[in-house]
Formats: structure tokens, sequence, C-alpha cells
């Protein structure tokens, strides 16, 4: 007779096999929702009129250039100028025109862990005094967690110099 030890269950149950030919209509591929899987930075329009820009995973203390896509914003098709704003961790790079609407190019550094966002603003090159926000948001990883795959439009440029107190020379006086 056999006993049982004390915590387990015992486990029923059956195993299925999927069957041999797959059910008509089906090509036997395993299909994802487009936008649970996208790869490529994101942009939405949120409520109050500004972009929300999703870049993905990024690593901590390093830089990257980020590349996306504004729709046409005044209709008029004119130019956008960025309006300074103090932020050491995002840098407006250039503003290119184009026929769905305006490129833009930033450089981003990764500063701390955790989700964070980053805001510009664009004005109207027209003078008219319409401006746009855009936000940057990215998930930060720490040094530990590995290499995040990047999304489109995303590229590392750069490392910032790391400190870590073990890797010090200096000792103090005891």
């Amino acid at each position: 007779m056999a006993t049982a030890r004390k915590g387990s269950k015992a486990k029923g149950g059956s195993v299925r096999f999927a069957p041999a030919q797959p059910p008509e209509g089906s090509h036997g591929h395993v299909r994802f929702e487009e936008q649970l899987h996208d790869s490529a930075v994101t942009v939405t329009q949120e409520g109050d009129g500004s972009f929300l820009v999703k870049v993905g995973f990024l690593k901590i203390l390093h830089k990257y250039e980020i590349t996306f896509v504004l729709p046409s914003l005044w209709g008029t098709g004119g130019e956008l100028c960025p309006v300074p704003l103090p932020s050491l961790n995002l840098r407006l790079t250039g503003i290119t025109a184009l026929p769905e609407g305006y490129s833009i190019k930033c450089e981003y550094t990764a500063h701390k862990e955790g989700v964070l966002k980053e805001e510009m603003v664009l004005a109207s090159a027209a003078g008219d005094g319409a401006t746009i926000r855009v936000v940057v948001q990215a998930r930060v990883m720490d040094r530990h967690h590995g290499t995040p795959m990047l999304l489109d439009g995303v590229r590392c440029i750069g490392a910032e110099l790391e400190y870590d107190s073990e890797q010090s020379d200096w000792h103090g006086f005891d």
C-alpha cells in the first residue's frame, strides 16, 4: 500500500494533444495582437491635446537617440520650433517636416530607475502662439537587469560613466 507524504495531494487529470491536422481555415501559425507586440515607439494624442510618446525599456545611465513622428498639428503644414525648457535629460536635436507630419529627433539620458516622463513643448514658427506639449515616457531598468531590446526609433548612443564605490582606489585614513 502506498502512503502519501504530508502536504501532498493526489493529482488527477489527462493530457490532450492537438489534432494531427489543424482545423480547416487555420494554417498552424501562432498569431498575436499587433498592439501587444508592437516593436516601434508609439505616439498617442491625449484628451488635453498633448502627445504621449512611449519609448519602451531603457537602461539606467545610458544615452539614447529617439526618433518619432508627430501628425500634422495645425493643418497649415507650418514649421515647428522648440520652446526652451530646462531639462537636463531630454534635448530636442531635430525637427523635419514630412508629408504625414513631423519627424522629431531627440536625445534622452536615462538618469534614474522606474517609469520616467520628460516633457518638451513645440511651438508654431508662424508666431501665432500655438504650442503643443509632448511627453516622452520611458521605463528605465537598473544596471543589474541585463540589456533591454530597444524599439524601432530608439538607438543607444552611449553610456554615462558609473561610479562604483567598491572599485574606488581611495580608501581614506584609518
